[in-house]
């Protein structure tokens, strides 16, 4: 959707020379795939296996409870599922039990919602893009399990309203060194190619995990957009093709100070360049003529180039201090994270015949849009666990955000080009200062072997200023403004678990939460795809709250049953403007236009029920993860005005224009993964996966059906693993808008990201690949949420 497409966030390092540094690693991408995978082989002469001890390993662990619950989570034990090798994280996560998604970007839990990412219990400080491509490029091999927090406890921070996946990466116990490589390579509408080098290291008390992966890709995407109404007609048809290269990794390093505790430093990176980024767009307008009585048609041509680069840098410091046998521990964490991206587009408008022709330049809008955020966290944990099976948690949390946006916009019409004086001049220097203070207590009893309880409560401030500084003569939405938020939140939480027996248990939680504005929500950028289409962010966003509610029913550790109830108050999102508009001084507008506004719209209630199971049949032959459900929607927003402009909106009559969302949708929602084994050695395995979700009511309008059915084929031989993925086969996974207003307006949006393609992977593991029971990671469950976005 457009909201995917324009919002682009990055990260970066620490000084000009590694920017510089980096940017030229990126630059040898295709010669870094060909050397991470090769150098490996290296590591492959020192491997000593031992093919029969490898299948007797793998005989005991394909009988470990792959999926069971806990008292607040689902745990999927990764390490003993048969689907893991050859796979990536992402490719994992999209077939956990509850996991779906349906844009290949985000993911959801028991199909609604965007979950929040925390690898080994802290959330991860990477921007969304770059967060992906990690996720797309570390093997699988590398997770030791996935936990699924549908209504998190007050020990985590409030932005987690939607839900955690907490990825467990393995740790290496036993001395020695371990790894994986994998490359691969993809054919969609273009081609890509990926690769990534792993290694586990062990020696006495110290142990170092780390990862390097690479790749690039181009995402093709095309567009139809349409809107207007009886008197009015607006419709762009085109492509938009965005080239990346990203090179990034991990450096996870973890030592035994004595038998009581341990000091773990984690570093995250990622580059990202994507040059000569285009926006190939034929608009076609058409308006009622009042004097001649008759439509007047024109047509222009928006062609839009992009360069931007993006860097990622943030490292975690956390102390474990063991405090008694029962399990009792104090974890302190400490955080920084370093974000920038650069970006500059060139936007120009041509006339055009109704061939698509090019007539001349109209008009050309200049945008340099860097954005820098640093952010240092830190956090403190005391977990005291008692003889009586009590357990009381307390801890408190400091953030402190600084986001620097000093953007400048030059619109040149009439061929104008520099360096003559532009039209408009629309500088903006806008930096946000956020502070966030928090505590919680949770108090946690196991009353008898069947039923166990947990209630707490977290408060936080939130005190936030936004500036902006814009020279009187220009016309940005803000001159010289103050923006101050502070916020007290009282956050109770609730939950119990009873297990009637060892066949059957149930479980019930209750959560507030809140949602703050992500960082790049409240920068006010305005993102031009045509001249009269655009994107705009809001710094006047307020925060929002949650409130959910979740009864789960389980039975054999393999079946389940969800109710969920939440209800969204003030939620944030992006809401269409159209029409002709009005600035508060009156003056009305020559052309009718379509904004996409970042804002508050009203309430809005979700109610779902979801039956699922994951289980293996015909002696292990077959593997189903199968999920089911009915999600019902309740909307209830109306907007009549730009919050960041004051203006309103009118029809070609002058009658005044309102969005309003005031309807309710039931969707089916259907996903099924299914792994089978082919022969009796375990070598060769079969994936056949599909999702389908019915047509339901967001934000845009109504959200017509989707679904995808995806065929895998894989061989394990020794230590190697080949993989042939085929995505999207029916090429039936294309986003379709459509919304009807009461007044008159209508807008439709089809988005195609031809997601039909075939991948080709191989992966080696070298080393011992024997890897013990990870250290309880409980208390890095309780530690650092930083918030970044």
């Amino acid at each position: 959707m457009i909201l995917n497409l324009l919002h682009i966030f990055a990260i970066s390092i620490n000084n000009e020379y590694k920017l510089l540094t980096l940017r030229n690693n990126i630059m040898k991408t295709p010669l870094l795939i060909a050397a991470i995978f090769f150098t490996g082989f290296a590591f492959a002469q020192e491997k000593k296996s031992d093919t029969l001890k490898t299948k007797s390993i793998e005989e005991v662990t394909i009988k470990k409870q792959v999926f069971k619950k806990q008292s607040d989570r689902f745990v999927y034990d990764v390490a003993a599922s048969p689907i893991t090798k050859g796979n990536t994280t992402f490719d994992i996560l999209k077939q956990t039990p509850l996991l779906s998604s349906t844009d290949d970007k985000t993911l959801k839990i028991a199909g609604k919602n965007n979950a929040l990412i925390y690898i080994n219990g802290r959330k991860s400080n990477m921007d969304a893009d770059s967060l992906v491509q990690f996720l797309k490029n570390t093997p699988a091999e590398n997770i030791q399990k996935i936990e699924v927090i549908t209504v998190p406890g007050s020990e985590y921070q409030a932005e987690s309203s939607d839900g955690i996946i907490n990825i467990v990466l393995k740790k290496k116990m036993n001395d020695g060194l371990s790894g994986n490589m994998r490359m691969s390579n993809s054919q969609n509408k273009f081609n890509g190619s990926n690769a990534s080098f792993s290694a586990n290291y062990r020696k006495d008390k110290l142990g170092i995990s780390a990862n390097l992966s690479g790749g690039e890709n181009i995402q093709g995407q095309s567009y139809v957009l349409r809107n207007g109404n009886d008197l009015t007609y607006n419709q762009s048809v085109g492509d938009i093709d965005d080239p990346n290269k990203n090179l990034g990794g991990y450096l996870n390093a973890d030592y035994q100070l004595n038998d009581n505790s341990n000091l773990a430093l984690s570093w995250n990176t990622w580059a990202n360049k994507s040059y000569n980024s285009t926006v190939n767009l034929f608009n076609t307008t058409r308006s009622y003529d009042d004097v001649n009585k008759e439509y007047v048609t024109n047509y222009t041509n928006s062609r839009n180039k992009e360069d931007a680069r993006s860097y990622n840098n943030s490292v975690n410091l956390n102390y474990e201090l063991k405090m008694d046998s029962l399990g009792s521990k104090l974890n302190v964490n400490a955080a920084y994270l370093n974000y920038r991206r650069f970006q500059f587009t060139d936007n120009k408008t041509y006339l055009a015949n109704s061939l698509g022709d090019n007539l001349g330049l109209s008009q050309t809008i200049y945008q340099d849009l860097p954005q820098i955020i640093n952010n240092f966290s830190g956090t403190v944990d005391y977990i005291k666990k008692f003889k009586n099976d009590f357990t009381v948690s307390v801890g408190g949390n400091y953030n402190k955000t600084k986001t620097n946006n000093d953007t400048k916009n030059d619109t040149y019409r009439e061929n104008a080009v520099p360096p003559l004086k532009p039209e408009e001049h629309q500088p903006n220097h806008f930096i946000y200062d956020e502070n966030i203070y928090g505590a919680y207590l949770t108090l946690e009893k196991k009353f008898s072997e069947k039923f166990s309880g947990k209630v707490g409560a977290r408060y936080e401030i939130t005190n936030s200023l936004g500036t902006s500084d814009a020279p009187e003569s220009s016309v940005a939405t803000m001159k010289h403004q103050e923006i101050k938020r502070n916020y007290n939140n009282f956050l109770p939480y609730l939950s119990f678990n009873y297990a009637i027996n060892d066949k059957n248990n149930i479980s019930y939680s209750f959560s507030s939460r809140m949602r703050r504005p992500s960082f790049w929500e409240i920068n006010p950028v305005r993102n031009i795809l045509t001249e009269n289409n655009y994107t705009q962010n809001n710094p006047f966003v307020k925060a929002s709250s949650t409130y959910n509610q979740e009864l789960t029913y389980m039975y054999k550790s393999s079946y389940f049953l969800i109710l969920n109830h939440s209800y969204y108050k003030d939620q944030i999102t992006q809401v269409p403007l159209q029409g002709y508009p009005v600035s508060p001084d009156g003056t009305i507008g020559e052309q009718n236009v379509l904004r996409y506004i970042r804002t508050n719209f009203g309430d809005k209630q979700e109610m779902s029920a979801m039956l699922g199971v994951q289980k293996t049949f015909f002696k292990q032959y077959l593997t189903v993860n199968f999920n089911a459900g009915i999600q019902h929607n309740i909307n209830n927003g109306t907007l009549a005005q730009d919050p960041t402009t004051g203006d309103t909106f009118v029809d070609k009559e002058g009658k005044p224009l309102v969005y309003t969302n005031n309807v309710k949708s039931t969707s089916v929602i259907i996903q099924t993964n299914n792994t089978i084994r082919l022969d009796k050695k375990k070598t060769w395995f079969l994936g056949v996966n599909y999702f389908y979700v019915d047509k339901q009511q967001i934000e845009l309008g109504m959200l017509k059906s989707l679904m995808s059915l995806d065929l895998s084929l894989k061989k394990n031989w020794n230590d190697w693993t080949f993989a042939v993925n085929v995505t999207d086969v029916l090429k039936t996974n294309i986003v379709v808008i459509e919304d009807f207003q009461e007044n008159g307006n209508n807008n439709y949006i089809k988005n195609d990201q031809f997601r039909r393609g075939m991948t080709v992977s191989i992966t080696y593991n070298f080393g011992n690949q024997k890897v013990k029971k990870v250290r309880d990671i409980e208390g890095a469950s309780d530690a650092i949420k930083s918030r970044t976005r």
